[in-house]
């Protein structure tokens, strides 16, 4: 246990173990003081007319923490009867607020002083940094109609540079600095994270969203498995009023720009037939409209309630692929996104309340492949459908809340999640050959226009396949004195069905390729050059290819947690709390590979100043540490019988349909894996390093929040994260067997794995077979592994200005200056787009790690982010939302060393650029991406406020910046890649959004 670890779990067990309930945040709580005599209480009423009642101490203070969200009005009884009250106290999820009854500017109205909603700017009884986006601003801003897009509001969270996406499509986030696969997803205090990848997680109906709340650091104990951010949308529930909608949103392919065009960057064509254009996105096009519905209120007055929304959304174009995409260039595609949510709320008594949640979110693809003429711009005849495609999947959750007493609450949460990954291939030629890399056929067989066969579909994949989630919660909330005590247990099972992929067609594909003819291809796989062989003299050669990785596999993710929440004095609130997760993972044959139940402590202490004493000036802080589990992903790779295998040749003719004629195998003349993927599956207690740390980060937090005059609130804050331990894989085996050898044992190497899984950075001790088939520890030093220590820090200074919505305008300003840096990303590779988390190319060996160190692949060093709408007339209302942000950096990848060498057969995917050392940020940054969205909202008064048009325009300037460009910058050894530098992401183009709704 390291010093932080020490001193923070003994401070958190001598200070009793502090924080404020929030119930999985799915609530919210009310707090305040009030000049009372002995016996008066606080009754607190929701729009639901749910009541209760609760003590005011001795020195006047009351608390009522576990609300559901809603609308509230706060009396003072006094002899039994109403003496002064506050109606319109709106919650926010995971917050507190405070209502007091101590000032003298209440009315008396015949006995009963009435007062406003007139809260306090500051919330003085939380610790953590969040940022609420509520239902009201959500139908104000211009903003994508998605979680993710939401998220891109709270300070510091920027999209992730590696086009990483969701299950409906959605850009991912990457929050401090961490790689996008790192965050935590909840609806109504539901996991539902992505198990596989960790890449998302189910949404609702844009219009189903009460309020979202994102973490972006200091977040309790009860959160866990996150090192990077939270998303937690809490949706919406019936009242006793019936309330009711529809809308219709369109956004035609008339109010969007055209796409610009890449090409490529150094005089490098690679194909005769389209010159230097890499991809013709101007010929993209895309339509979407969406129509939803809602309904909400009362089945029985008073007890029962309901609240429904549906969401369809669906989208038509067309998309250009880039001139490599041979056997794909022109999609025409249909998409289906169908979203609901439904909600029962049963107020079974005051005191006990049940909640049943049901949610869907799906994407449905289909389509046609065309041929297209590079050169002149047209669509040529069809050639097959498209996939057939389905992904997302649905939730259904049933919470129970009982209030006990005053003091004590308790809470419990079962709930189960489907997700599927339905791919059927349309067209799929089953015994023709996938062909790839068509622009590095030779041109003397082909006269420069490319070859292939019939098949579209490089792998397929059982159609079944897709993943389950069971999540079961129980929370203890408690207060005692000063002390409020939360306790629970977060336990999730997961499944993942049917996963991975195979070669299609045959169970093989060609990947053609050049390279210098005198220089060997991999020296690492012991690959020869191609120029000693007939029809490599120029330096082309094709690979022939084989994988699978198919198998169902499981997780056990258990965790227990306890809070305290110490109110010291009036002004000074001291919080900490203590998390123990444990994490178990079973390979295809349902054998463990990985435990991790030994105690692992994720303390969290923080405090809350309230410096002025009447909520207009907050000093907060906090340091904690945070586990991450690791997906289920590993057990398809390192963990399972992967197969991964090439074998190269040299050609003499290419086939009318693609295939390579008179081959001449390539030494070692048998076919290599660099990772050693035979399709074996390796014995369980061998997969993992002995005593294997989960990933886990430590975080620093300080900052303040003051008021400034009446309208105004501004703030700063400093945040440090540091990466503590990491998991990934590591395959270069002959360092381990070697040096198992050297300490005396017979290590058989036909019994070692395909990788290990360890934790990088460090000495790790690896369990291996000797011939007699024992198991032996060898213990090999970060030295022997050839490593740096394992390095990812985060610090960041926020700054904020806000001017909270008075009736008449709202808006918020952000700067954030922050800096990610050391030499891993975390669990993904952005500049490579891989997606195996906690098994990328990181890590596998010491010479894909050589000058890795400096700016990773989410580091954005300015963040300027503003948005607000102003109401202009009662009928008028205007929004905006603008971003600033700086690039990240750019990357030149090539073959090892000045000798372009290939010491563990990663081709060029090495830390080096034309012979020369190339670290993150040697080669500069990407442009500043700048986006303006603005809106106008018109609410005629004929439609007595009911109806609304909207109109939207997202990046009006129209700046289509470069957000990624393809890094590797050799296709061979000593062979240019023509590709490098290539604009591979930019931002959208201008796009307008046209909408209509009723509200009744």
């Amino acid at each position: 246990m390291t010093p932080l670890s020490r001193a923070l779990l003994a401070a958190a067990i001598l200070s009793a173990l502090p924080l404020t309930a929030k119930a999985q945040s799915t609530t919210g709580s009310i707090y305040g003081q009030v000049k009372a005599s002995p016996g008066d209480s606080l009754r607190i009423t929701n729009d639901t007319g749910l009541s209760r009642d609760v003590g005011i101490d001795e020195r006047g203070r009351y608390s009522a923490a576990q609300l559901p969200l809603g609308s509230y009005t706060v009396s003072v009884i006094h002899d039994g009867h109403v003496a002064q009250t506050r109606e319109n106290v709106s919650l926010r999820v995971g917050s507190g607020v405070e209502v007091s009854f101590v000032n003298a500017d209440a009315q008396d109205l015949g006995g009963v002083a009435v007062t406003a909603n007139a809260l306090p700017s500051i919330d003085v009884s939380t610790v953590d940094s969040r940022t609420v986006v509520t239902a009201q601003q959500l139908a104000r801003l211009p903003l994508g109609r998605n979680a993710e897009a939401i998220a891109l509001l709270a300070p510091g969270a920027v999209n992730n540079s590696g086009s990483f996406t969701g299950p409906t499509g959605n850009s991912l986030v990457s929050f401090g600095g961490s790689a996008a696969s790192e965050n935590a997803y909840y609806v109504n205090g539901f996991n539902t994270t992505d198990p596989l990848r960790g890449f998302g997680g189910i949404s609702l109906p844009y219009g189903a969203i009460d309020q979202q709340e994102v973490y972006t650091g200091g977040y309790s104990a009860q959160y866990g498995r996150s090192d990077g951010g939270v998303i937690n949308i809490v949706g919406k529930r019936g009242t006793n009023e019936w309330h009711g909608g529809a809308q219709l949103i369109w956004e035609p392919e008339r109010l969007r720009a055209n796409e610009r065009d890449s090409y490529y960057t150094n005089g490098l064509p690679p194909q005769p037939k389209a010159g230097y254009l890499y991809a013709p996105n101007r010929g993209n096009a895309t339509t979407s409209t969406t129509a939803s519905l809602y309904a909400g209120g009362p089945l029985i007055k008073d007890k029962l309630f309901l609240f429904a929304a549906a969401e369809v959304e669906r989208r038509t174009g067309d998309v250009l692929n880039n001139v490599t995409q041979a056997q794909a260039p022109d999609r025409s595609y249909r998409y289906q996104l169908p979203r609901w949510y439904a909600k029962l709320d049963w107020n079974i008594d005051d005191s006990n309340l049940l909640e049943v949640t049901g949610a869907s979110d799906k994407i449905e693809k289909s389509g046609t492949i065309y041929d297209y003429d590079y050169v002149n711009r047209i669509r040529g005849t069809r050639l097959t459908g498209a996939n057939n495609e389905k992904q997302g999947g649905d939730l259904y959750t049933a919470r129970y809340t009982g209030y006990i007493t005053d003091d004590l609450t308790v809470s419990a949460q079962y709930g189960r999640m489907h997700t599927s990954n339905y791919v059927v291939p349309s067209g799929y030629a089953q015994d023709a050959v996938y062909i790839s890399r068509l622009d590095f056929q030779n041109p003397v067989y082909t006269g420069g226009v490319a070859r292939q066969g019939g098949q579209t579909v490089s792998s397929v994949s059982n159609p079944g396949r897709s993943n389950d989630t069971r999540n079961t919660r129980i929370d203890i909330h408690y207060t005692i004195g000063d002390h409020t005590i939360t306790a629970g247990i977060d336990n999730q099972q997961a499944r993942a069905r049917d996963q991975g992929s195979a070669t299609s067609g045959p169970g093989y594909a060609w990947t053609y390729a050049q390279a210098s003819p005198g220089l060997p291809i991999s020296t690492g796989a012991g690959v020869d050059a191609p120029g000693k062989y007939p029809g490599g003299e120029q330096g082309y050669y094709v690979i022939r290819g084989v994988s699978s990785s198919l198998a169902t596999v499981r997780s056990s993710q258990r965790a227990q947690y306890i809070e305290d929440a110490w109110q010291v004095s009036d002004r000074w609130l001291l919080t900490a709390g203590l998390r123990n997760d444990q994490f178990t993972n079973y390979n295809a044959d349902s054998q463990v590979y990985i435990r991790q139940t030994s105690p692992q402590w994720a303390p969290r202490i923080g405090f809350s100043w309230d410096v002025n004493g009447d909520a207009s000036f907050k000093v907060y802080g906090n340091v904690g540490r945070y586990y991450l589990a690791l997906p289920l992903n590993p057990a398809l790779n390192a963990a399972g019988g992967a197969l991964s295998t090439s074998q190269y040749f040299t050609y003499q003719g290419i086939a009318a349909d693609g295939q390579p004629l008179n081959l001449t195998a390539i030494a070692p003349g048998v076919p290599v894996s660099p990772n050693n993927y035979f399709g074996k599956l390796p014995d369980p207690k061998t997969v993992a390093a002995r005593g294997m740390k989960a990933e886990n980060q430590d975080e620093y937090i300080l900052g303040f929040t003051k008021t400034f005059g009446l309208s105004w609130i501004y703030g700063a804050k400093l945040t440090y994260r540091k990466l503590r331990n990491a998991i990934d894989d590591y395959c270069d085996i002959g360092r381990i067997v070697a040096k198992g050898r050297a300490l005396g044992y017979d290590i058989d190497s036909s019994q070692t794995n395909s990788c290990y899984l360890f934790n990088p950075g460090q000495a790790n001790t690896f369990v291996l077979l000797d011939r007699a088939g024992n198991h032996v520890d060898v213990p090999v030093t970060n030295a022997e592994l050839g490593f740096d220590r394992l390095k990812r820090s985060y610090y960041s200074l926020e700054l904020l200005l806000e001017h909270p919505f008075d009736g008449k305008w709202y808006g918020k300003a952000m700067y954030v200056f922050s800096r990610s840096y050391g030499n891993t990303e975390g669990q993904l590779r952005s500049d490579l787009n891989q997606t195996a988390a906690s098994t990328s190319e990181d890590w596998d060996n010491s010479w894909i790690m050589e000058h890795t160190n400096g700016p990773q692949s989410n580091d954005h060093t300015h963040q300027f982010k503003l948005f607000g709408y102003w109401q202009v007339a009662s009928e008028w209302l205007v929004s905006g939302n603008l971003s600033l942000v700086s690039g990240t950096p750019r990357h030149c990848l090539g073959y090892y060393g000045a000798d372009h060498s290939d010491p563990a057969s990663y081709n060029s995917d090495y830390h080096y650029c034309d012979g020369q050392p190339s670290p993150p940020g040697k080669q500069g940054r990407l442009p500043w991406i700048r986006q303006i969205d603005l809106g106008v909202t018109w609410r005629p008064s004929f439609g007595e406020g009911k109806l609304a048009f909207n109109a939207n325009v997202f990046n009006l300037l129209n700046e289509q910046r470069a957000l990624q460009q393809f890094p590797r910058s050799e296709a061979g050894p000593g062979i240019p890649n023509p590709a490098y530098g290539v604009i591979t992401q930019r931002q959208a183009p201008r796009y307008g959004r046209l909408s209509v709704s009723y509200d009744f």
